[in-house]
């Protein structure tokens, strides 16, 4: 009679993992899409917090109050939960989406937006914190494909287009460095307005189609 009792209280926790539940299943999920979140929302804070290497699986768990076999198991492994935070705080896609004309001035305007932000941004702290890490490289190159590169190859007419978006995308991801190592005060301290239009010629020469110059 205990031992019934005792089980039924592990799977209204929640704390079983995704045991069979009476009501047709519908609570396991709920259950698993709420763990998720709380492993995620655990995981950028710590990530953001002391990088990459500075953090354990273990560690994330007890501050998502998860079982680490569930991070384990939802996400397959640190470096997968990584690739996913970085996925859920970016917001440059959308930047990225709408009329191509207007894309250099949107993603100016986005950089500056970065610059402004008080406190840095969790995905800022992020990058800044774990990009030199070796095993953290593939999933930052496929974020760096997937996220910035081929949405803006999407955007754009003529040939290298691939160049050409790569030459936009040093820009973009080119202020972590420059932040890191000299600060962000006298970019703050510059008329935004300024910045954005030098910015915005900056992304248009970039995206911009080759001339080709005859011989």
């Amino acid at each position: 009679m205990g031992m019934r009792v005792e089980g039924e209280r592990t799977a209204l926790s929640g704390t079983g993992g995704d045991r069979p539940a009476r009501d047709g299943g519908r609570r396991p999920r709920r259950d698993r899409e709420a763990t998720e979140r709380r492993i995620l929302e655990a995981a950028r804070d710590l990530f953001g917090e002391h990088g990459y290497d500075g953090v354990t699986v273990r560690e994330i768990a007890a501050l998502a109050e998860a079982n680490v076999a569930l991070v384990n198991r939802y996400f397959g492994s640190k470096a997968a939960l990584f690739g996913e935070v970085l996925t859920g705080e970016s917001v440059i896609r959308g930047v990225i989406a709408g009329d191509p004309e207007g894309l250099p001035r949107r993603l100016a305007e986005h950089f500056v937006r970065q610059i402004d932000r008080r406190p840095v941004t969790a995905m800022s702290r992020i990058l800044d914190r774990s990009a030199g890490h070796p095993e953290v490289k593939e999933i930052l190159l496929r974020y760096l494909e997937d996220v910035i590169v081929q949405p803006i190859i999407a955007q754009l007419d003529g040939p290298d287009a691939r160049a050409r978006a790569l030459l936009a995308s040093t820009i973009i991801m080119g202020g972590g460095p420059v932040r890191r190592l000299f600060g962000l005060a006298d970019l703050r301290a510059a008329d935004p307005d300024e910045v954005i239009d030098r910015l915005t010629a900056m992304f248009t020469a970039a995206l911009a189609p080759p001339v080709r110059h005859r011989a």
